[in-house]
């Protein structure tokens, strides 16, 4: 752990009981999911790259993934995730247990296979016995949700080609495909006791179908799009729901009704929902660098999620053209101030004349850990105009360019400026 963020954590309360509202607050970036084990812990994964293990509010952090961490999932006496690096690793260690040619964006398992979901169209079967993996395709674009029957022989899957299929794990035969939808389906839960499977959409379309047949058990559908995320609490009675526009709304399964509908954020989407162990509270995550929970029993007496000052939110108006570029290519990756703050990137503090790959608090890939190239006005042109993919194969930073050579001119002008130290800009 980096000694400034462990001293910040020392004093960050423990969690509270589970039927208060409490936050888990330390990544560098917004959380991208959440998991809870049966006997409580909490893991999250974040765009910062790592996942935190949380044990009575404190992290131990898994670092290890090379870009956000999309997926968390307990399976036996193991934590495992999935990224945007292509990766499905295993913790603790952060062993590489599989590789897609495109994002993970979800995993499930059995006590014997995790399975996972990813944006190469394909759906990887990994043995925990570390047997051979098998590959289940027939999407015919990125898949999004996985989810296994409770047997552990049949995986339902649902992707941005709007179709939900099954699947015999044994034979990795598809069996059917259960619906067709008109928009990418984002999420699914699977209730095998119920024999009921709800899904939530692109669209916003929110509905609960036979997991045999497909047949249309009931709709939830309002007019808030996209749904993001989809929970159902230990005992499968609520059934949780968030989107892009932020709200959380938790259905009672057992007579289908809206029992509470929450606006959690009033900015930006809700990404992540995931019940406590007991099934009390409920927790999730949006553009914030944290996780809230909130008592369902009293979710819209609560406070919200207090998105703050996002840089990537301002009004693109209020700033000039190079601050602009920062914002939208830079901030939400990077800091300006001093320490990389568990950020996804280094920070970028007195950056002309570094070397790249020299920031001690940044856990870089090898390919910038073992680069000549320094920062100057010449390299970061180099960077934006190419791409990092072409500047720097290999290297941790997303696929962007800024096409424009006056664009290019005006973002190295503020970083510059931004960058420097006070000495620096007064010289």
């Amino acid at each position: 752990m980096r000694p400034a963020l462990a001293l910040l954590l020392l004093l960050v309360p423990p969690v509270a009981a589970a039927q208060d509202f409490f936050t888990l607050k330390g990544h560098g970036g917004p959380v991208m999911d959440i998991a809870v084990a049966p006997d409580g812990r909490i893991a999250t994964a974040s765009f910062d790259n790592s996942v935190g293990l949380w044990t009575d509010g404190r992290p131990d952090w898994q670092d290890g993934h090379e870009a956000a961490v999309n997926a968390v999932l307990f399976a036996g006496d193991k934590l495992y995730s999935a990224g945007a690096d292509f990766t499905l690793r295993r913790w603790p260690g952060g062993d590489v247990i599989g590789t897609h040619k495109g994002k993970v964006m979800d995993l499930a398992a059995t006590p014997d296979l995790i399975a996972s979901a990813s944006w190469d169209g394909s759906i990887g079967l990994w043995p925990l016995d570390g047997g051979a993996p098998r590959r289940l395709t027939g999407h015919t674009s990125g898949v999004n949700a996985v989810a296994f029957s409770a047997d552990g022989r049949r995986l339902y899957s649902a992707g941005s080609d709007g179709t939900l299929r099954l699947w015999d794990v044994t034979t990795g035969t598809e069996i059917q495909q259960l619906l067709r939808h008109g928009f990418g389906i984002n999420r699914i839960v699977l209730n095998p006791g119920a024999g009921w499977l709800a899904y939530g959409a692109v669209d916003g379309v929110t509905r609960v179908i036979d997991a045999e047949t497909g047949a249309r058990i009931t709709d939830f559908t309002l007019d808030r799009r996209p749904i993001l995320a989809l929970a159902l609490s230990p005992d499968g009675g609520q059934l949780a729901v968030g989107d892009g526009e932020g709200y959380i709304m938790v259905i009672d399964t057992r007579d289908w009704r809206i029992a509470r509908d929450f606006r959690a954020t009033l900015r930006g989407p809700v990404w992540a929902l995931a019940f406590s162990a007991d099934g009390r509270n409920i927790h999730a995550a949006g553009l914030d660098d944290a996780m809230y929970s909130w008592p369902v029993a009293t979710l819209d007496e609560h406070r919200q999620m207090t998105t703050g000052e996002r840089s990537f939110l301002r009004d693109p108006a209020e700033m000039e053209n190079g601050e602009r570029q920062f914002q939208r290519k830079c901030s939400i990756c990077h800091s300006l101030t001093p320490g990389s703050a568990r950020r996804a990137g280094p920070t970028l503090h007195k950056l002309f004349g570094r070397p790249a790959g020299m920031v001690p608090d940044y856990l870089y890939s090898d390919t910038l850990a073992g680069s000549d190239i320094v920062w100057t006005e010449a390299t970061i042109d180099a960077l934006f105009d190419l791409g990092p993919d072409h500047y720097i194969p290999g290297s941790k930073m997303p696929m962007q360019r800024i096409t424009s050579p006056d664009d290019r001119v005006d973002l190295i002008e503020f970083l510059r400026q931004a960058t420097s130290t006070v000495e620096e800009k007064t010289r």
